[in-house]
C-alpha cells in the first residue's frame, strides 16, 4: 500500500490500453506485460500486501484474473486462498451467488466450508469497474459467516460507481491505478 508514484509509474508505461477491445467503446487494460518482468510483478504483491498485512484471516479471488495476484498475495499473508469462480466449475457442494450484467445474468460460485464463520477476508480482483461481481463475491462471504475486511485491485475504474456499490460492506478498499 506505499503510494509509491514509482510503482504507479512503472505499472501505467506496463499495462497496455487496447481500444475497441472486446467490443467498441471498450478501452481494455491489458495486465498480461506486467507477467513479464518479475521485479514488477514483486513490487505489485509487495504494495498489495501492505495494505491486507495483519488485516485478513483469507483471501477470496475472483475468476479469473483475480487470481494472478490473489495467490500470491495470500502465501505472503500465510492464510488461505479460497477461489471465486464461474458457475458449474467447481464440485459440490458449492455456494451461488446470482448478479446482474448490463444484458442479462451470471451466477459465482465458492465451496462450501472453504470460508469460515467469523473470518476476515478480502476480496481481490485485477480491475473494478462497476463492481457487480465483486458485490456478488462479498455477498458469498457473508451467506458463510464470515466479514469482508477489505477490497483490493490492481486498477480502479472512475466514474463507473464500482466503489458505491462495495460501500455496504464496510470494508476498506484499496487499488494501486485509477483510470
Amino acid at each position: 500500500m506505499t503510494d509509491s508514484k514509482e510503482l504507479i509509474t512503472r505499472l501505467q508505461e506496463t499495462i497496455e490500453n487496447i481500444p475497441d477491445f472486446p467490443i467498441p467503446g471498450i478501452q481494455f487494460k491489458d495486465i498480461s506485460p506486467i507477467f513479464l518482468d518479475p521485479k514488477l510483478y514483486e513490487d505489485v504483491i509487495a504494495d498489495l500486501v501492505a495494505f491486507s498485512k495483519g488485516k485478513v484471516d483469507a483471501v477470496c479471488g475472483i475468476e479469473s484474473r483475480g487470481y494472478l495476484f490473489g495467490i500470491a498475495i495470500a502465501v505472503a499473508l500465510e492464510v488461505p486462498f479460497v477461489l471465486i469462480r464461474k458457475s458449474g466449475k467447481l464440485p459440490p457442494p458449492v455456494i451461488s451467488e446470482k448478479y446482474d450484467l448490463e444484458y442479462g445474468s451470471a451466477t459465482i460460485e465458492t465451496r462450501e466450508g472453504q470460508i469460515k464463520s467469523g473470518q476476515r477476508v478480502l476480496i481481490h480482483d485485477d480491475l473494478l469497474a462497476t463492481g457487480g461481481t465483486t458485490e456478488a463475491a462479498a455477498k458469498l462471504v457473508e451467506k458463510q459467516g464470515a466479514t469482508v475486511a477489505q477490497f483490493s485491485f490492481l486498477i480502479g475504474l472512475k466514474g463507473l460507481n464500482g466503489e458505491e456499490k462495495l460501500k455496504k460492506f464496510n470494508a476498506e478498499v484499496y487499488h494501486i491505478l485509477e483510470y
